[in-house]
Formats: structure tokens, sequence, C-alpha cells
């Protein structure tokens, strides 16, 4: 075999190699990311919910409020 036949060989090989191992770590850092980022959307997700029990639990002790003061208004209207 002529000398540059292998050398075109062995840059093709070494090309393709370090292509390949260029994907690989790309591919992994992209995994990486993503996965950070499921992270922050459950954080996220998780604080949504506790908002939304917390407006509920707001709305309830509003109403039993309302509900409370028309009991006093009327107890008084009785006392006088």
């Amino acid at each position: 075999m002529d000398i540059t036949i292998i050398t075109a060989i062995l840059g093709l090989a070494g090309s393709a190699f370090g292509s390949l191992c260029g994907v690989l770590i790309n591919t992994k850092l992209s995994n990486y990311r993503i996965e950070q980022l499921e992270k922050k959307v459950d954080k996220h997700n998780n604080l949504i919910e506790r908002v939304y029990e917390l407006e509920q639990d707001g709305a309830v002790m509003k109403q039993q409020l309302k509900v409370s003061d028309h009991r006093i208004e009327d107890l008084e209207k009785k006392m006088d």
C-alpha cells in the first residue's frame, strides 16, 4: 500500500473517532442540562400546587369569617 493511502485512512479514522467523541460528549451534556431543567420545573410545579392550596384555604377562611360576623351581628341584634 502507498503511504498516502495509509495516511488518508488514518486521518479518516481519527476524524471519525473525534467526531464520535464530540457527539457523545454533547449528548451527555444535553442530557445533564435537561435533567437540571426537569428538577427546576418540578420545584416550580410544587410551588404552584402549594400556592393553589393556600388560596383555597384563604377562601375558606374568608367564608368562615363572614359567617362568624353575621352570627355576631345576629347575637348583637338579639341582645338589643
